[in-house]
């Protein structure tokens, strides 16, 4: 896919890693359909495109709202025309421990607020956007492409029931959909990412970042480029589809 001049959304446009690969893809000639829930951190994203020349609009939407959705895909329709590509990066953290339990006696539990809130966000919300991104490429006659981003935690990880099973949700809808979409010339591809540097990871204690660095193979978290380059690559090559690239530098949970 030629990625200058293709409408490209990316949900999750307004902080972080989504921030990234907005900035990344706008710099190679995308137009962006930036969407996030929350309107500040979507203009702080639109200043730095538009400061650089980049093409981008704005869509506030809580990606859990099938109604919101429905509306944002519209409006994407009727506002850029089209619809080549989606980035699914919208996701949030609820973690905790199934239960904690000290002698003998139950002191906690993973309440199914933080069960939900996390699945209807990150699964949920993948579904619905891959929906409605998928019926404007398979309408639009061009085919595209759509990048779900999961995580290594998708294998499991200690204190993340919620969050490991949304991302092992997020994986399996990649296969899933690159066997029913590639009718309509549309690929899936999924991305997980290791431990990357974030606001959270620059808050963490020295000790423990550096600990946190010991058990990646390559002995650094990732970077955010590192990311937008790879959707990058996933755009860029047309025989990509069905599968997962594991961006961790090597770390397996």
């Amino acid at each position: 896919m030629d990625i200058n001049h293709s409408v490209i959304a990316i949900t999750g446009a307004g902080r972080g890693l989504g921030r990234a690969i907005a900035q990344h893809l706008a710099s190679q000639g995308a137009v962006l359909a930036l969407i996030d829930v929350n309107r500040a951190d979507l203009e702080v994203t639109e200043a730095e495109i538009r400061s650089r020349d980049g093409h981008c609009a704005l869509f506030v939407c809580n990606v859990a709202s099938e109604t919101e959705v429905e509306a944002t895909f519209a409006a994407v329709k009727e506002q850029l025309g089209a619809l080549h590509s989606l980035i699914n990066c919208a996701g949030i953290l609820r973690d905790g421990m199934l239960i904690k339990v000290k002698e003998g006696e139950l002191q906690e539990k993973m309440s199914l607020a933080q069960w939900q809130a996390v699945i209807d966000v990150n699964l949920t919300g993948t579904f619905l956007c891959g929906r409605e991104g998928a019926a404007l490429m398979a309408q639009g006659g061009q085919g595209g492409v759509i990048i779900n981003i999961s995580s290594i935690a998708r294998a499991g990880n200690i204190g993340q029931s919620n969050y490991a099973a949304s991302k092992a949700g997020v994986a399996s809808l990649v296969v899933t959909w690159a066997r029913e979409l590639a009718r309509h010339k549309i690929r899936v591809m999924g991305i997980a990412p290791g431990v990357f540097a974030t606001d959270m990871t620059a808050a963490m204690k020295p000790e423990a970042m550096a600990r946190m660095q010991q058990a990646i193979p390559v002995g650094t978290l990732g970077e955010a480029a590192q990311l937008a380059q790879t959707v990058q690559f996933i755009l860029a090559n047309d025989y990509l589809s069905g599968r997962m690239i594991e961006l961790d530098g090597g770390l397996r949970i």
